[in-house]
């Protein structure tokens, strides 16, 4: 597998419904895609290709530079169900097929339904079908790509695979270990190795606070609550930047004490940054390790309603979302807490698009020096910045939203 930075033939993304909030965040981030890469766009009916396409033209964007595919069974989180692309000695293009199980939705029941096998298999059963289209995406992918298959029975999202395109691979103990229980670590590990064809594999602890095993909403400490959450994928907390530099999302000592989410990531991370710190890459060296700092933390008070109006555009959350002994009462005012993080960025040729929170309250400061980060680990590329909190609010961000495909012929940086 290709480390991102390398060079791509296209930039997927998926188009799921006729109407949401994140599709002006989409057309932003096309825009700015456009003169660097193919983008490529994912709908799961005909119907939604043409209401796509006249979204995307009414915004200004020539629909006949984008390539259009109906794929039955597409969501729009495409990184995490949608085609881990490969490219082999011969320059020929393959896909690692995971087993998808909807970001660890089985695990998700057992949590909110304490266990009750018949609850958990009701409500697993009402997602099957869907879960089942959307498993056969990244293998549609391949096909109208020509690439081949490398399938494999290991539950994985693309939003928890990180690696340096030289036989490296950061995994992340609590998304991975979640979706396989009842598997060794060593029959994963060969899983992994042999469809990304990586040969080293180093195991970080957890993700960030903000990203919780959430599929409903559930509570992080306190009144902060996620809305839809992994459980901890690596898109979030730990990004390389080179095959040798791992770049790690960051709490300083100063601003641990600032929020009850602040602490816990400061506690998280340094563990990660421990582990970090005594790992060597696929050839033995150790790694140069960036810390790079969360943005200011991001909340909006909501209200716990009974019932929400699905017609209207709302943070506002049904109790029922909750699990039973920790659901609100309708009135009640919690905090709703963003994915807010700067390692969930997209890059592609000549070009690195950075998530921005000044708008919604996070220091200048702080994000100028996020800027000179990346521009030091990314001298030959563009830096821009784009405000999408709209896809932070349910629990991702743009890289989540996106897919690279990498180039069969030019691997170069």
């Amino acid at each position: 597998m290709p480390a991102e930075w390398e060079h791509q033939d296209a930039v997927w993304f998926g188009w799921e419904g006729e109407s949401t909030q994140y599709y002006p965040v989409v057309v932003n981030a096309i825009k700015i895609l456009m003169p660097y890469v193919q983008v490529k766009v994912a709908v799961k009916s005909d119907s939604l290709f043409l209401v796509a396409k006249n979204f995307l033209y009414k915004n200004q964007i020539d629909t006949s530079s984008i390539k259009f595919y109906t794929i039955p069974g597409d969501r729009y989180w495409i990184r995490d169900h949608g085609a881990a692309f490969l490219v082999n000695e011969r320059g020929e293009l393959g896909v690692a097929d995971f087993e998808w199980d909807r970001c660890g939705y089985p695990e998700w029941l057992k949590y909110k339904h304490d266990g009750n096998p018949d609850s958990i298999q009701k409500y697993w059963d009402l997602k099957l079908p869907s879960v089942a289209l959307t498993a056969k995406v990244d293998s549609l992918m391949a096909s109208v790509e020509g690439a081949s298959i490398l399938k494999t029975n290991i539950v994985q999202e693309g939003g928890a695979i990180e690696v340096n395109g030289k036989g490296c691979l950061i995994l992340c103990e609590g998304t991975v270990l979640n979706r396989n229980s009842g598997k060794r670590r060593e029959e994963i590990e060969k899983e992994f190795k042999s469809v990304l064809g990586v040969t080293k594999i180093i195991w970080l602890k957890q993700g960030l606070a903000e990203d919780p095993l959430s599929k409903g909403a559930r509570f992080i400490t306190g009144k902060y609550f996620s809305a839809w959450g992994t459980g901890g994928h690596t898109d979030e907390f730990v990004r390389f930047s080179n095959p040798n530099t791992v770049m790690l999302a960051w709490v300083n000592e100063e601003e641990r004490n600032k929020n009850p989410l602040n602490e816990i990531n400061y506690q998280r991370m340094n563990e990660n940054f421990k582990i970090l710190q005594k790992s060597t890459d696929q050839g033995g060296k150790p790694f140069n390790i960036v810390k790079v700092p969360l943005p200011d933390l991001i909340v909006k008070p909501v209200v716990a309603k009974e019932k929400i109006d699905e017609t209207t555009q709302t943070l506002d959350i049904e109790i029922s979302a909750f699990k039973k002994s920790e659901m609100p009462k309708p009135g009640d005012m919690l905090l709703r807490v963003g994915a807010s993080s700067y390692l969930n960025y997209v890059i592609s040729n000549g070009i690195v698009i950075l998530p921005s929170y000044v708008e919604n309250g996070s220091s200048k400061e702080k994000e100028q020096r996020v800027k000179d980060i990346f521009q030091q680990q990314f001298p030959n590329r563009r830096i821009v910045f784009l405000n999408e909190m709209p896809l932070n609010w349910e629990g991702g961000g743009l890289h989540c939203s996106t897919q690279q495909q990498p180039s069969t012929k030019n691997r170069s940086r």
